[in-house]
């Protein structure tokens, strides 16, 4: 509890106090109404200062000057203690949501705690603290243990182990080592770091998470934007009401007017639309935290409520269901040895820096000869052709080798085949498999219990991989060999109104997966190794790279919005249940304060639910 809320606190309790003298003094008179007037003005003088500061600002309609208006009157009426409870138990309820919205925003403060102070920047062999902010792409700068990572950058000297919990949500150290990239924002367990930087302060990870935080509650849900219109509405209808429920019946039934003015009164205490405006705000705020604390950053409360909706996920296969890390898994030679076939195609690809090329060389394991390399020369699309120790080399897939007019043999494989000639003459081939990642499976079956009724792989690679990985996920429908427009065309189809029921959100890395990002509903990208372009236009960030972090992002958007909906039920049915007994004159000032304050406090914790998710 912040020094401003335990304040109030005390103050509420004062009030709380002078309120029960006034109740239970033997006498009445001055002496009683200045207790009840102490008691009243401790706790209503802010509420009433906001109301006249809003009058002034032409922002008559709003919940402080309806009970403002409302203890007054009671006040003019000789209702003190109504009166006065009621603005006690309208700071209690004040308390609670801010309360409530301190432990919503604590996730998201926690993020905001993740932006370090200084850089450690080597300068002419001397160590020099500097803003993060100075520091230039290529600078060397040092981490020592305990400290947070200032900017992205990749290790060049030292060993360590990384807390990464801050941006991944997960608890377990990562150990990282020379050639290894790092982020900001994680923290130094273990030794010192050196590190060449690779990004600027504004376009690091710590940068880019922090400006997604802050900029996550300016994009309402349409709930939220139902309740801004509502209470536009219904806030001048409620006062309109009330001032004819207190003045007509008593002019047209030559009545008393007291008991009319006491029973308008009562309807306003009653419309006061507290739970609403505050309740259904605070919960897409709880889940946005909610999220966070679990690793997945939700740019705006209305991309929670799309994700609520969604039915279908379209996904992309490498960084996103895979590892993305490829490998070398099978060699097969034809007129070569296989050390021979795999040293030839590692001379080939000696120039390229395509992921398929990086896993031969590191297949390879040995410095290259430059010297023995000439005439390298990329075919697009197709592979490679070099001299090595004048020798004509290709490789590259089965395309290259047709336009070669190379025959080569039917190979059933799961992977990327790289087909290899020796002059005109086929050598052998190598297999270069990704790894799927070992919770994919889950999130394919997770998302299913969810309802989502259907999942779509969508993929570059060759038929026969895409669709053996689909198969083991159980992916329902899979599309291999496209190109990134093609993959825009399928989300378009699915986003067509003719066949789409709820929302269609895709999940990708890359940056060829931008588009298709953009174009979806709601765009989900894999944020702890994903390209920059792929975080920049998705919706829904994964900090960890866990696929099935995806059903946890629908999990918590779903526990959100049914959170809303009960606490817009259960508001609206009390509310005009209450109004509607308060018009005939059968509630009295108690179950006014219930109406209000009780109502938005039952709201506000049913409201911090959503902050809390448990991940079977």
């Amino acid at each position: 509890m912040t020094k401003k809320q335990k304040k109030t606190l005390y103050k509420i309790i004062i009030s709380f106090v002078l309120f029960l003298l006034g109740e239970l003094l033997p006498v009445s008179g001055p002496v009683t109404f200045l207790f009840f007037l102490a008691s009243y003005l401790l706790v209503g003088y802010p509420v009433l200062m906001k109301a006249g500061r809003n009058i002034l600002k032409g922002q008559v309609f709003d919940e402080n000057f309806l009970m403002s208006l409302a203890t007054i009157g009671a006040f003019l009426i000789g209702e003190y203690p109504e009166g006065v409870a009621v603005m006690i138990f309208y700071q209690i309820g004040e308390l609670f949501e801010k309360t409530a919205v301190g432990k919503s925003r604590q996730s998201i403060s926690d993020l905001m705690d993740i932006c370090p102070d200084i850089a450690h920047i080597e300068h002419n062999g001397q160590l020099e603290d500097v803003d993060p902010e100075e520091v230039l792409i290529d600078d060397i700068i040092f981490i020592k243990p305990g400290e947070k990572v200032p900017l992205d950058g990749i290790v060049i000297e030292g060993n360590s182990s990384l807390d990464t919990s801050a941006l991944t949500g997960e608890s377990i150290p990562r150990t990282i080592q020379k050639g290894d990239t790092i982020l900001s924002g994680t923290i130094n367990l273990s030794g010192i770091v050196r590190m060449k930087v690779t990004k600027e302060f504004g376009e690091s990870t710590v940068s880019r998470i922090l400006d997604l935080v802050e900029n996550a509650s300016n994009k309402k849900a349409p709930a939220e934007q139902f309740i801004t219109k509502f209470s536009r509405y219904y806030t001048p209808v409620v006062v309109i009401v009330a001032f004819l429920l207190a003045f007509l019946p008593p002019v047209i039934l030559q009545e008393s007017f007291a008991g009319w003015i006491h029973r308008g009164l009562i309807f306003l205490v009653i419309s006061c639309p507290c739970a609403l405006v505050i309740s259904v705000p605070l919960s897409f705020f709880g889940g946005i935290g909610g999220a966070s604390k679990a690793g997945i950053l939700v740019k705006g409360s209305n991309y929670l409520e799309i994700l609520a909706k969604t039915d279908t996920i379209l996904m992309d296969k490498t960084g996103t269901l895979t590892k993305g890390s490829f490998q070398v898994t099978k060699i097969e030679s034809n007129s070569l040895t296989k050390d021979t076939l795999l040293e030839y195609c590692a001379y080939a690809e000696h120039y390229s820096n395509h992921p398929i090329s990086l896993s031969i060389k590191q297949a390879y394991g040995k410095e290259i000869d430059a010297a023995r390399l000439k005439d390298v020369e990329e075919i697009a699309g197709h592979g490679v052709k070099a001299y090595v120790d004048d020798l004509i080399i290709y490789a590259g897939n089965a395309k290259l080798m047709k336009q070669q007019n190379i025959s080569i043999p039917q190979v059933d494989f799961i992977g990327t085949i790289i087909y290899v000639a020796v002059g005109n003459n086929y050598a052998g081939y190598i297999i270069i498999s990704d790894e799927i990642k070992p919770d994919a499976k889950k999130a394919i079956s997770d998302m299913k219990a969810m309802g989502v009724s259907k999942t779509v792989l969508l993929t570059g690679d060759h038929k026969s991989t895409g669709e053996a990985v689909g198969k083991e996920l159980g992916i329902g429908e899979i599309h291999t060999e496209l190109l990134p427009s093609d993959k825009v065309d399928i989300v378009e189809q699915y986003l067509d109104p003719a066949r789409k029921k709820g929302y269609v959100a895709f999940a990708g890395d890359g940056i060829n997966d931008a588009p298709v990002l953009t174009r979806a509903d709601v765009g989900i990208a894999m944020g702890g190794l994903g390209s920059d372009a792929a975080i920049e236009a998705a919706d829904v960030v994964i900090m960890n790279d866990e696929p099935s972090k995806i059903a946890t992002a629908i999990g918590i958007s779903r526990k959100t919005l049914r959170i809303v909906y009960q606490n817009i039920s259960f508001a609206l049915a009390v509310k005009f249940t209450i109004l509607i007994l308060g018009a005939f004159g059968l509630a009295n000032m108690w179950m006014a304060v219930f109406a209000d304050v009780g109502v938005s406090v039952i709201a506000i914790l049913n409201a911090t639910r959503a902050l809390y998710w448990k991940n079977n």
